[in-house]
């Protein structure tokens, strides 16, 4: 089945890009599981973050929405974006999540955990591939150079998360991306992966521990990924009350160093410190000169730094210009 989910006025927000720069594609080694049958919105509704039932199919309804999955403790298991295949409500629900490839057995076990009697079936989709398409600089309006339509593929859907990411595509394997997006050029993944990390946005078990990272310490609610009006859900009850509460003292910040990271790497977790001595936070992830890291907000504003190898390595974090503008301060 074929789905095109790109409108008018979606294209001509993807055109908006800088005179003769191309939109890149990138392959991305995230996998896809597929959960199908006329309960599979409901039994998703008790189990992620988010309100399922904004995936509806009624008109103007979003194709893609982006949620976690935690544990009774409140905490991160899964980060995972959902996307409707199903184009009408007559249809048979048919509801994608993509995931980190290497918890794709355990969420799907996860998933079936919980199944019971509902009529869904949990499957994986080896067929699919998934592509992150990031359109080019924006300045001005240049609608010749850049892809005019996506209808070979099977969803082709704005980021639930943010602007900044650009676009989701779900194509056959294999399918021809010339053919998909004409004009359009396939990218390195490691790009994609600094251009997310320099925009603060984590995805996948590196950047999101599971069983340690907590959703709002993560901006999943920056993220449109949690909905506090939703009914009960696992792990609601910690994060409910520490959104109530107000009090959030440490966040994943995009953090850059002033040279790229030696060759082999920073461990994860590794501490950051103020050039006092105090424990600042941890570093999650990286590629090049950019990373991502849980800081306490206190010591923001600090000189920061970690050890590698024995030697100081200085470096800086501010919070992304897409933030919520009173989050920002």
């Amino acid at each position: 089945m074929l789905v095109r989910a790109v409108t008018a006025p979606g294209l001509r927000r993807l055109c908006r890009a800088r005179r003769g720069a191309a939109a890149a594609c990138f392959p991305l080694g995230r996998a896809l599981l597929g959960v199908r049958g006329a309960e599979a919105a409901v039994f998703l509704q008790g189990l992620l973050t988010n309100d399922v039932t904004h995936l509806g199919a009624e008109g103007g309804a979003p194709r893609a929405l982006y949620a976690h999955a935690l544990n009774v403790q409140g905490r991160c298991l899964y980060d995972v974006i959902l996307y409707r295949l199903h184009g009408s409500a007559g249809e048979e629900p048919h509801i994608l999540l993509e995931c980190d490839s290497g918890v794709l057995d355990s969420l799907q076990k996860h998933l079936k955990l919980y199944k019971i009697r509902r009529k869904v079936d949990i499957s994986p989709r080896p067929d699919l591939s998934l592509w992150a398409v990031i359109p080019g600089e924006q300045a001005g309006d240049s609608s010749s150079s850049l892809p005019k339509c996506a209808g070979q593929a099977v969803l082709f859907t704005p980021d639930p998360r943010t602007d900044v990411m650009g676009w989701r595509l779900i194509a056959k394997k294999g399918a021809n991306l010339s053919e998909i997006l004409p004009g359009s050029e396939i990218g390195n993944v490691q790009d994609y992966h600094r251009h997310r990390y320099k925009q603060g946005i984590p995805e996948g078990v590196k950047d999101l521990p599971p069983g340690v990272a907590l959703p709002l310490e993560s901006n999943v609610a920056y993220m449109n990924g949690i909905s506090f009006t939703k009914g009960c859900y696992i792990g609601q009850e910690l994060t409910a009350r520490t959104h109530h509460m107000g009090v959030i003292r440490k966040r994943l910040l995009p953090v850059r160093f002033p040279a790229p990271l030696p060759s082999h790497g920073i461990p994860e977790g590794a501490g950051i410190f103020t050039e006092a001595g105090k424990a600042a936070g941890k570093f999650r992830a990286g590629a090049g000169e950019v990373g991502i890291a849980l800081l306490r907000l206190a010591h923001l504003n600090e000189p920061l730094c970690l050890n590698v190898g024995g030697e100081k390595v200085k470096l800086s974090a501010n919070p992304p210009e897409w933030w919520p503008k009173p989050a920002a301060k």
